[in-house]
């Protein structure tokens, strides 16, 4: 089916003759690459020039011209930002400069319009009518709070008052990749706008299980979403947003690693892994303006229902295969104050509570087999205030100041219990309270030379709340601490030549102390789990830049580079001493060089061609505390065609196209090593037709 596809995608590209100007988005609304105005975050109302801050935009023409289709497709494309493939859904960390989590609370932040995802096993899932993406790098909670230590993500979805019609779209590609998607915006009156969408997505899976004869990570997944919005007056508007997604997928394509030379072997374990998970997000945002002020208030909730099945030696032996249910509530509420009008003195008043619900149940078949249940319900409120001064001391210098205070509460109710001859026979019961308060102020000072070049300076505090393990061996270790950052930061942002070229240059160092690193549970001497535990103090350092530019009419550069070094200042784990050694999980590089081109035509077969590629390098990082394992720099290249005719759209895409052979994730269990293969060369095409 998709080399017919193909085929015929290549028959209109190749119909094509002389340039002429038209139209090039899909919809009503014009496409501008690098002259649009956009407003980042919900949180500050300015130009994305002015944030004094490390901030990175992925509009909507690059969402699309560079196909990306998930939130793991922006990993290496934005400095210093990486998610790497740990093979399902379920766990799915965000690393921004040398911060993040690999289980339990998340260290970057995530939003979508303005809903906060509290839990990481949310975070992977598809960009699907989302107008632009923005990332704020470094700690961010004074306005964001709890676990945003190395960042915030703000993913924003389509406005229907902004966009008019529909698309119907279908894709084909190998491995047995299938995906349609549909969707409408239409308006009630000029006040009343709402949009409706669908998408349904398969793959048979890249990599064969020989115990089985089958893909081990096949996947069906659909989603569904509902937005609505009403601008009843100038003063006021609201925004609703309902989305569904539900997802059933094999997972955990591992497989024996070899340490010395790295060769990963093929995938060979006798009992099907899988994770299925449902999702519900909605939110309600209304916004009301005073006359010197904006009141907002921004209601979510989110429940997500999931089971993880995965044979956890990962041979064909039956040794362990463990079951894990969750269930989650999480219902969060903020109102915020902030003056209007562009005054010398500018203030924000803020007011966050949520409540966050888990259920957890972990079934253990083994040789003795085990069950644990969890009851963890989490509340918390915070107060937040930042002001602003412009002309501080002169003309165009300005100062920010910050404060947040955060309270949490955090109860754990832990029933360990063995199975005997099929009865449950209770071991261990705990039942844990926790409670954390924290101060995480913010400083910063900027001086605007023009609306467009500025300079800046921030010292920022970082802060991710204590918590509990759902794996540990003795009670100690049901807990851990927060931990805590400093982070100072200088940079700048410019445009020059007309604004044809822009870009940002920044540099940082993080000092914080109490990370929350992963450790190893073990039983008679081998890995079965992974815990949290707190080492002492730790360091990141590095430097990102990135620049975009409009060499020529209709050809558009991008570039970006991070370079972090993260290192552990003291930790001793046992007898180990890891103190100089590099922290896990964290590229020392991460590279993205793109650009697309549009070629207009005069052709009764084709209106224009989009030509898009990109580069993404990232490495080296190192899998574990010892620094004995690690992958390499590789670099990944991608590359789409879009050819359009009126209404239709015909795109040719690939991904890996080099087939770069890297290892994704290794880890350690039962005595071995096991590492997971990165996904080969892919190539599609995807057909969309706008109503």
């Amino acid at each position: 089916m998709y080399k017919s596809a193909l085929l015929f995608s290549l028959f209109l590209l190749s119909q094509y003759a002389q340039s002429s100007p038209i139209d090039n988005d899909t919809l009503s609304k014009p496409h501008v690459v690098l002259d649009e105005v956009v407003v980042t975050s919900y949180k500050e109302k300015k130009n994305i020039r002015e944030i004094p801050a490390s901030v990175s935009l992925i509009p909507l023409s690059e969402i699309r011209n560079k196909n990306i289709l998930g939130m793991k497709d922006i990993s290496s494309a934005i400095p210093n930002l990486f998610i790497p493939d740990y093979g399902s859904k379920l766990t799915s960390p965000i690393y921004i400069r040398g911060i993040g989590s690999k289980i339990n609370v998340p260290s970057v932040g995530l939003y979508v319009d303005g809903v906060p995802f509290f839990d990481k096993s949310v975070f992977d899932f598809d960009i699907n009518e989302v107008d632009r993406i923005e990332v704020l790098r470094g700690p961010q909670g004074t306005l964001y709070g709890r676990n945003t230590m190395g960042g915030i993500i703000n993913v924003y979805t389509k406005n229907p008052l902004a966009y008019n019609g529909g698309t119907l779209s279908a894709t084909v590609a190998n491995y047995g990749q299938t995906q349609f998607s549909g969707s409408y915006y239409g308006k009630l009156s000029d006040s009343f706008g709402y949009s409706l969408s669908g998408n349904y997505k398969h793959s048979d899976g890249f990599f064969k299980n020989d115990y089985t004869g089958s893909e081990a990570d096949n996947l069906n997944a659909a989603s569904g979403k509902l937005k609505l919005y009403w601008r009843k007056s100038a003063r006021f508007n609201a925004n609703l947003l309902v989305n569904y997604e539900n997802s059933d997928q094999g997972g955990y394509p591992y497989a024996l690693i070899d340490k010395t030379t790295g060769k990963i072997g093929n995938v060979n374990y006798n009992d099907y892994s899988s994770y299925r998970r449902g999702v519900l997000t909605s939110g309600l945002t209304m916004n009301y303006s005073f006359d010197h002020f904006l009141l907002k208030s921004v209601t979510g909730y989110q429940y997500f229902d999931d089971r993880q099945a995965i044979d956890q030696d990962f041979t064909p032996k039956e040794v362990y295969f463990v079951t894990q249910k969750q269930r989650q509530h999480m219902i969060s509420q903020e109102l915020e104050m902030r003056s209007l009008g562009d005054k010398r003195y500018s203030w924000l008043n803020g007011f966050f509570a949520f409540h966050q619900g888990t259920t957890n149940t972990i079934n253990v078949k083994s040789a003795a087999p085990t069950v644990k249940d969890y009851d963890a319900p989490t509340d918390g409120f915070a107060f937040y205030h930042q002001s602003t001064l412009k002309d501080l001391l002169f003309k165009k210098l300005s100062a920010t100041v910050g404060v947040r205070f955060d309270y949490e509460k955090a109860k754990q109710d832990y029933n360990y219990a063995k199975i005997v001859s099929g009865a449950i026979q209770p071991v261990q019961a705990l039942n844990t309270n926790l409670e954390f308060t924290q101060l995480t102020p913010k400083f910063s000072l900027q001086y605007q030379f023009t609306p467009v070049n500025m300079t800046y300076a921030t010292v920022t505090r970082g802060y991710k709340t204590g918590g509990f393990n759902t794996s540990f061996d003795v009670a100690e270790d049901q807990t851990f601490k927060p931990e805590y950052s400093w982070n100072y930061e200088v940079g700048g942002k410019f445009s020059c030549f007309g604004d044809r070229l822009k870009g940002d240059l920044s540099l940082f160092y993080i000092d914080w102390d109490n990370q929350q690193i992963s450790q190893p549970v073990t039983s008679a001497g081998k890995v079965v789990g992974s815990m949290l535990r707190n080492a002492g103090k730790s360091y990141s350092k590095g430097a990102e830049l990135t620049m975009q530019g409009r060499i020529y009419k209709g050809l558009n550069l991008q570039m970006s580079y991070g370079y972090t070094e993260a290192k552990f200042r003291s930790y001793q784990y046992g007898s180990a001493d890891y103190s100089g050694n590099f922290i896990p999980y964290i590229p020392g590089q991460t590279l993205m060089l793109g650009g697309d081109y549009t070629l207009n035509l005069h052709s009764k077969y084709v209106d224009r061609v989009v030509f898009s590629t990109q580069y993404i390098g990232t490495g080296k990082l190192y899998w574990n505390e010892t620094n004995a394992a690690s992958q390499g720099y590789y670099g990944i290249l991608n590359g789409k065609v879009s050819a359009h005719k009126g209404n239709l759209t015909v795109d040719l895409w690939t991904k890996n196209a080099t087939s770069q052979k890297y290892t994704a994730f290794y880890f350690e269990m039962t005595g071995n090593s096991f590492g997971q293969k990165g996904r080969p060369m892919t190539f599609g095409t995807t057909l969309t037709f706008t109503l």
